[in-house]
């Protein structure tokens, strides 16, 4: 997933429409029990979706998933939440359905051949 990832901000980099502001909150990874703590009283928030992109006011959340991966429940529950907030939402396994969804958003310029 990290590689679809690494690709998904290189296109946002070269393709990115007017006024797009993407990144990743980076929560995954080992964190001893100490870190994990701190980190939850910070407001961390497990499962939070892979790229979060504001775009004119509005919030898009994309979970990036290799092809044959599953959602956690507790990204489901975020997904679920964030929606209910009114942010747009949605799971791509592959990096081609995650361009696609970001086209289809019209997040990113052009097409993917």
């Amino acid at each position: 997933e990290q590689i679809i990832q690494k690709a998904v901000f290189t296109h946002l980099q070269v393709r990115a429409a007017p006024g797009v502001f993407a990144f990743h909150v980076p929560m995954g990874g080992f964190r001893r029990p100490i870190e994990a703590a701190i980190f939850r009283g910070l407001g961390a928030v497990a499962g939070v979706p892979d790229l979060i992109i504001i775009k004119a006011g509005h919030c898009f959340a994309l979970e990036l998933k290799s092809e044959g991966g599953r959602l956690s429940d507790n990204q489901k529950l975020v997904i679920d939440r964030l929606m209910a907030a009114g942010a747009t939402c949605a799971v791509a396994f592959g990096l081609t359905a995650a361009l696609r969804q970001l086209e289809k958003w019209q997040l990113l310029l052009g097409t993917t051949a």
